[in-house]
């Protein structure tokens, strides 16, 4: 029996006569708070509002570690997540994100792409030591920042 939705022009339409693929990509969105905080509009105003400071200070101290030691972009994401546990915003840039880290990790694991990457390393490479063994042969095993003879 053919539904009819592999037609070309055509669009599966569920009960409530969303498209399928838009109730799909709703499916998971929305709080993830308890039933009771939920059920209660101060309690879970109350809940996003203290969701929200959790996530800011997690991003926030994402931020601070970007420049400093430590995992800043792993650090940004979980910030996010935390979000995303409340607001549909914050899931929707996730989403956006693992869809795109994935396409670029199939991209980098392409064979084309991975010997383009190493034959890039390699010419850098050989250029890094050109350069060091050119200074090695004009000036020694001096260091350039040394300041006797000043």
């Amino acid at each position: 029996m053919n539904t009819g939705s592999d037609g070309s022009g055509e669009v599966a339409v569920t009960p409530d006569g969303a498209k399928a693929d838009e109730a799909r990509d709703r499916q998971g969105l929305g709080s993830r708070a308890p039933r009771f905080i939920r059920s209660r509009r101060a309690l879970h105003v109350s809940w996003q509002v203290g969701v929200f400071v959790v996530g800011l200070a997690v991003v926030g101290a994402g931020v601070v570690m970007l420049p400093l030691p430590g995992p800043g972009w792993v650090v940004i994401f979980g910030g996010m997540a935390i979000w995303a546990t409340e607001f549909v915003w914050a899931q929707l840039v996730l989403r956006w994100t693992k869809r795109k880290v994935t396409e670029a990790a199939q991209r980098a694991l392409d064979p084309r792409v991975r010997r383009r990457n190493i034959v890039l390393t390699l010419t850098g490479l050989v250029i890094i030591a050109v350069l060091v063994g050119v200074y090695v042969w004009k000036f020694g095993l001096q260091s350039p920042w040394a300041l006797e003879n000043q």
